[in-house]
């Protein structure tokens, strides 16, 4: 019987090689468990086929004595808006189902490269439009941890796989903490890199300046072996960048010393927080300290208006992204009978879900005339001051730490009639994206709610191409070194 629980690639590496148990066991052991529990958490849209074949390949390339990837036999889930060739990728969407993707996504090349087993198409928001993971077309992820509870969005089903023991990691995308928020409700980590650090090529777009695939794991290790992999420039996606070069403080200091400052925003706004996020962000503070971390003060007073921005720009993006979808040449189609603009109305009308519509909807008119220079421009020159306020901060410090939510994890259903209260839930994440930076996300205690521990994240964020600053802090604060 293969521990899951306790796995990390790197000690199921080492066990395959040991001859402990094959990447065929492996695979075996994680289908299992998806066939027992995918039933009641919805974590994949669909489970590959020929999984186990992959597997096996592996096992003949290890007797043979061939030179193997760094993830060969590492069963992987794979979020529904990223293209896996010969797949339905539906982006959880019923305006693209049947849709079957013609190439592979770089992040995927990159994976198959590296010998990983690709297990299955994990479920998502619709269009990744959601913090909850109930706005599937396809129903609602569960939380592992508690199935009344939402495992967050919009990579739900990524973060419900790895911490169902349905996968050892995933990918995800993170828009404005669509990874990190999932993450932190199901009690795993969560990295959203720098943008331009992995390629976008094969996501489906929903905020093209914002849009990052990345890796959920059960530890920071694991999270950085795969972003190792999949990052890299790309001449498939012009934002893609190579090496990154000596960009900010944090990239210096972390050559420089063995220690790191941390900055704490002294304006960040805590309304509409659960009390108990805000004492253990305190706590938090205080074992960095006994970590030797020095902390410090910082200011950003543009913060607080990081929400409001993020939904302007973001639904702007997506209204012109999701123009594409028109049922002609891919995906849903919907024959009104009447003419080609009722065809159109129709087919989006009903295949887009209620929130993706919204967004639509508000993107479209945050764009138009009148209210372009109202929204749109105003919105896009406070992204300059934010992009600044991070600036400045990190001259005098190496990360900046925040609660990753503002609270855990909620009900199924407690916030759905509410667009206000859910769009909150980026409160502390959306910076990071709209800045560019790299932020992630580990786990950092839990709080009792009816008899069960629900997990708490925290948000550490370092400075564009400053990811080994990240791992580097993250790793010995969950005692990996």
């Amino acid at each position: 019987m293969i521990d899951l629980k306790n796995l990390t690639i790197t000690r199921a590496r080492e066990s395959m090689e040991k001859g402990e148990f094959s990447a065929e066991d492996l695979t075996c052991a994680y289908l299992e468990n998806i066939k027992i529990k995918n039933p009641e958490l919805d974590a994949y849209l669909s489970v590959f086929d020929d999984a186990i074949d992959e597997a096996r390949k592996i096992d003949e390339k290890r007797k043979r004595g061939e030179k193997l990837g760094a993830l060969a036999g590492i069963p992987i889930a794979i979020k529904a808006l990223i293209m896996v060739k010969g797949r339905e990728i539906n982006g959880a969407s019923h305006i693209l189902k049947g849709h079957i993707a013609t190439y592979d996504a770089t992040a995927i090349t990159k994976l198959r490269d590296a010998d990983a087993v690709l297990l299955g198409i994990a479920n998502c928001d619709d269009s990744a439009m959601g913090a909850s993971g109930e706005n599937s077309g396809y129903g609602p992820t569960k939380n592992p941890l508690d199935i009344s509870r939402v495992p967050g969005g919009s990579s739900s089903g990524s973060a419900a796989a790895v911490a169902g023991e349905l996968a050892l990691v995933a990918l995800g995308s993170d828009t404005g903490g669509s990874i990190r928020q999932p993450a932190a409700f199901c009690g795993i980590v969560g990295l959203k890199p720098s943008y331009g650090a992995v390629s976008r090529y094969g996501l489906l777009a929903l905020c093209s300046s914002f849009d990052q695939i990345a890796p959920l794991a059960k530890t920071v290790s694991d999270a950085e072996i795969v972003f190792n992999i999949i990052k890299g420039e790309d001449k498939l996606d012009s934002t893609s960048v190579g090496k990154m070069g000596n960009l900010g403080k944090a990239k210096r200091a972390l050559k420089e010393k063995a220690g790191h400052t941390i900055g704490v925003p002294s304006d960040l706004s805590f309304e509409g927080c659960d009390p108990r996020v805000i004492a253990n962000f305190k706590s938090q503070i205080k074992s960095l300290e006994n970590l030797g971390y020095e902390i410090k003060d910082i200011k950003l007073p543009n913060i607080k208006y990081a929400v409001p921005v993020y939904y302007i720009i973001l639904p702007a993006e997506a209204s012109a992204n999701l123009a594409r979808y028109d049922g002609m040449r891919y995906g849903a189609h919907i024959d009104a009978g009447g003419n080609l603009l009722e065809d159109y109305m129709k087919t989006k009308g009903l295949g887009f879900g209620k929130e993706v519509r919204r967004r639509i909807i508000l993107g479209t008119y945050v764009l138009s005339a009148g209210y372009y220079d109202a929204y749109y421009y105003q919105a896009m020159r406070v992204r300059e001051l934010i992009k600044q306020d991070f600036a400045r901060a990190f001259e005098s410090v190496d990360a900046i730490i925040t609660p990753t939510t503002a609270g855990p994890a909620f009900k199924l259903g407690a916030k759905s009639s509410d667009p206000l209260k859910m769009y909150l839930e980026d409160i502390f994440t959306a910076p990071a994206n709209i800045a560019g930076l790299c932020a992630i996300s580990v786990p950092c205690g839990t709080v009792n709610e009816e008899g069960k521990e629900l997990p708490l994240g925290l948000q550490i964020i370092a400075d564009k191409g400053c990811e080994d600053v990240l791992f580097s802090i993250g790793k010995k604060f969950l005692g990996e070194e």
